[in-house]
Formats: structure tokens, sequence, C-alpha cells
């Protein structure tokens, strides 16, 4: 829908069971109130069909630390690699599940034990070989083997093996709800990949999307071109799902850290799609109406601040809880966003109304008591090491929030160190222990809790570990009712709060900005630009 110029996409409210897997499950369809708010959003397309050729520029926050889907989490790696690979099922415009090179949905055993995927026939490869039973097994088992929700996954996965050609049997050890939906995430992607292709660093992208990779120019630009061998799905095109066409020649993701760069650029026309923008920034965009519209997300996602618990000043739980006793929420998301149509301060990891929704931990949430904080700190034997927040300007709300933040655990008795970096930097440095002990970072807020953050899996940066964190997981995904996982998220969401690993911030609204010439464009979490073409 429309709002004085602005696409205004009302983000799905998380829910508990998308509907594949209600299919499984024979769960109750969700009521009216958890459905996408304005699912025509993502079917909106301009008035005029979009015409094939051309090419867009895509103004991205930074440069990709690498084009990798599975090795890295990040976002920005997510949205440029979707054109190229694809996950056996994706997510529709109400956030359900959906298959994408799987054929249908899976054939479950009686005791959820046991997945038989069937897999489409002659999708082929950007090499021109078609896909096959073993690409997918060797997809997935290097899924499993280095990413951290696919290491999760692994540890739930009793066998993976071919049945023939064209299906797949996955076989658990327990049963485990989250596991269709872990297989459509676009970020950290269970992407499937041509076998002769995998290596533990990759060289050679063949994948079986609408995009094949063409180029990449360090600091430059990305260049994605049409492939024209693609075998698209039938289905009329829904959020992720559904039919992709590539109507551009050419997608140029174009690294631009600079925010208010991004937007001169849109508002100029040198870029047809600018991400992420500041959200002061909206009135300029509106003033450059009609040549350029405004992309209004609401309940894009939760920026949250991750703890290392393995190295390092924050490797103490008492310590952590000091910290999180220092920091207020709502001054943080007030600095990051300022106009406060754009965040939420609250508790709750997933909004009233959804079956996530629990007030677990609550009382620890936006203490901001420099006083306790101190006080429970001495306890702790704080000796005044400095805390190293790691934060980038390209994501202009992480670097605000970071500056309070730091002020704040100043006033708490702490010594901070603020490390200012690019996001390809920031990438790069969370990995190594030794580096950091705090970053900021955020993340969509999707259906299922065990799709983000990452810490909720294993081996991602902060390396949380524990028993309360294993036992309260294990319950949550081994129960497939709907009802009784609504229940056992509250006990999750107290470990987080007890054992702060991470801080979930709040709740915030995206703003991002597309040329009107760019046709067809589906407002998105992950930008994506299939079905998109440039008017002549």
């Amino acid at each position: 829908m429309q709002t004085s110029g602005t696409n205004l996409v009302q983000h799905p409210l998380p829910t508990p069971e998308l509907r594949g897997r209600r299919k499984l499950l024979g769960a109750a369809a969700l009521t009216a109130a958890l459905t996408l708010a304005c699912s025509a959003s993502w079917a909106q397309t301009a008035a005029t069909a979009p015409v094939k050729g051309g090419a867009a520029n895509l103004a991205m926050v930074g440069e990709p630390q690498g084009l990798d889907p599975m090795v890295s989490t990040a976002d920005l790696v997510g949205t440029i690699m979707q054109h190229v690979y694809e996950p056996l099922y994706t997510f529709d415009a109400n956030w359900a599940i959906a298959p994408m090179l799987a054929e249908g949905l899976p054939t479950v055993s009686k005791d959820g034990l046991t997945y038989t995927i069937p897999l489409r026939k002659g999708v082929k490869f950007h090499n021109g070989r078609e896909m096959t039973a073993d690409d997918v097994v060797a997809s997935l088992q290097r899924w499993m083997e280095l990413n951290p929700r696919g290491k999760a996954v692994g540890k739930e996965v009793a066998s993976l093996t071919a049945k023939g050609a064209l299906a797949v049997e996955l076989k658990l050890k327990n049963p485990y709800a989250p596991l269709l939906a872990q297989l459509a995430l676009p970020s950290g992607m269970a992407a499937i990949m041509a076998k002769e292709s995998i290596a533990p660093q990759l060289k050679d992208f063949v994948g079986t999307g609408p995009y094949q990779f063409k180029e990449r120019r360090p600091d430059q630009f990305t260049v994605l071109v049409r492939f024209d061998g693609y075998a698209s799905r039938k289905e009329a095109a829904s959020g992720y799902a559904g039919k992709r066409e590539a109507l551009l020649d050419e997608l140029r993701f174009v690294p631009v850290p600079s925010a208010n760069t991004r937007v001169e650029g849109a508002l100029s026309g040198q870029f047809q799609y600018a991400d992420l923008l500041p959200v002061e920034a909206i009135g300029r965009i509106e003033k450059g109406a009609p040549a350029v519209v405004p992309i209004v997300t609401k309940n894009f996602g939760f920026p949250y601040i991750v703890f290392n618990t393995k190295e390092g000043v924050l490797a103490s739980q008492p310590l952590r809880r000091a910290v999180q006793t220092a920091v207020g929420t709502g001054e943080l998301l007030a600095a990051g966003f300022g106009d406060n149509r754009f965040f939420v301060v609250e508790p709750n990891f997933f909004p009233k109304g959804t079956p996530y929704y629990s007030d677990a931990g609550s009382k620890l949430y936006n203490e901001r008591n420099p006083q306790a904080a101190k006080d429970q700190a001495a306890k702790a034997s704080y000796n005044g090491q400095p805390v190293r927040i790691m934060a980038s300007r390209q994501y202009e709300f992480h670097y605000n929030m970071a500056l309070v933040m730091s002020e704040q655990l100043k006033k708490a008795g702490f010594k901070t160190e603020l490390q200012v970096v690019d996001w390809a930097t920031l990438v790069q440095r969370r990995n190594d222990p030794k580096l950091w002990d705090v970053y900021f970072t955020h993340s969509g807020l999707f259906p299922e809790p065990m799709l983000s953050p990452p810490q909720l899996g294993d081996g991602a940066p902060g390396w949380w570990e524990s028993d309360a964190k294993k036992a309260a997981l294990s319950a949550f995904n081994q129960a497939t009712d709907p009802a009784k996982r609504g229940a056992l998220w509250g006990k999750v969401q107290q470990v987080v709060y007890d054992e702060v690993p991470f801080i979930e911030v709040g709740k915030f609204n995206g703003l991002s900005a597309r040329s009107a010439k760019l046709q067809g464009y589906t407002p998105a979490i992950w930008p994506f630009f299939w079905n998109t073409g440039l008017a002549k």
C-alpha cells in the first residue's frame, strides 16, 4: 500500500509454525492477527510491467567480506548471493514455507524422524549440468560443517543420503521442529551448490539461481548477470517463493559505506536502490518524489549487542550481568533512530499477540542503573580492564548506540575502548575472541525463533555454551506442538537474560529507497531483484 509516496511494508509478525510445517504437524491455522498485515505489498508492482534489459546499481552498506553464503551469516552476503544460489525451501509472502529446489514439501514419517525430500527435475547449474541428489547431499553436509545454524541442525541429524537421482532422505535423532525453516533462511543459507565446485574455500560460485556470478572488484562492485538457462518455478511469485525471472541484464552491488552518500546517490539517480538509510533522511527522500520512492519496512528487526563469552573481561557472567544492569536500551534506541516512529522499547523478543510473546527476564531489561552495575562489577572483581566495543558506521544506528553504551558503562565505573571499523572488518574480527568484548549488529524479525540470532546455535561469534542453554533449547526444539513451543520459548528467553550472551535492544523499522524507474520491486528484509526491471 502507498502512503504519501512511501512504500510502507508491514513486516509479518513472528508466527510459531510456517504453513508447510503446519501441514506436516497438523497444527491449526494461524489467526488473522498473525498474518502479514499488508501482504499485498509483497505482490506490489508498478502499473506498467517491467521490461527486459538494462543494469541496476544497488547501493549496499559496504563491501562483503566474502561471497560464500554458508561461511558468512552476514545479511549483506545473503542479499547478494541469494540471486546466485537457491535453497531447497524458501518463504512466501506470509512467511510460510514453500518449496524452491525441492519439488514439494517433504514426506515425514509418523515418528517425525525421517524426511524424504523430492527434488525438481531439469534444474540446471550455471555450468550447464543438471542438479541431482548428490549435489544436495554434498551441499547440506558442507553447510552443517561450516555454518553456525548448520552446525546446530547437524547435531540433530542421524544421516543424510541420496535416494536415487531426485530425492534426499534426512533422518533425525529426535524430532526437530525448526528444520524446514532452517533450510529456508537466505542468511547463512543452506545453498545448493554444484558438488564439483565445493571446497573449504569457494573459488567458483556455481549455483542454480536466476543470476550468475560474473565479477567482483573489492571496494568497487560485485556484478551478477542473467543466467539464461534458469529453470523457474511455475507458481505465481509470492515473497521469496514462486516464479523468478531475471529481467535485468546485470545487477551491480556497489559498496557505499557512507549512509549519507547512499542517500545522495538515491536522490541523484546514481543508484536505483539504496539500502538501510538513516531514518532522519526520510524527509529528504519524500521530497525527492516522484523520482525516488522511500520504503519504510515496519517490524524490520531488532538491534542486539553480542558479548564475548569465551575470552576477555566479559567471559565472566557476573561482569556481563553488571554491563546489562548499566545499559539503558531506551537511550540506545533513541540515539540509534531518533524518531520514535522508528523504534519500540520492549523486553519481549516477540510482539504481544504472537505465540512466542513472553515477559520472561523483563526485570533485567533497560535497567540503566550505574550504581547497581558498579556494585555488581566490584563483587565480580572487575579490575579496570577496558571493555572493547566494536561497531561500524556503515550501519549508523550501530555506531550511535555504541557511543551511548560506552558512556553508560563509564558512568558505572567501566573503562571502555570504542573500536570503529568498516563492516567487513567487523565481520572478520568478530571471529577472533582475542580482539573484542562487545559488538553491535542487528537481525530481521523472523517467524521461527531458531533462525536468529545465530548465537542460539553453535559456534557463532560470542561462543555461548552452557548447560542451561542446551537444556532449554533441546526442550524447545523437540516440541512439535506449536502451543507447547510457545510456552517453552519463555524458558529460552529467561536463560538469555540470565546468562547475557547478547542483549536484544528493542524493535526497529527500516528505511530504504528505490528509483521510481525500478519497477516490480518487492520490499523485503533481504532485498531481491529478480522479477524487477527498469522503465525505458
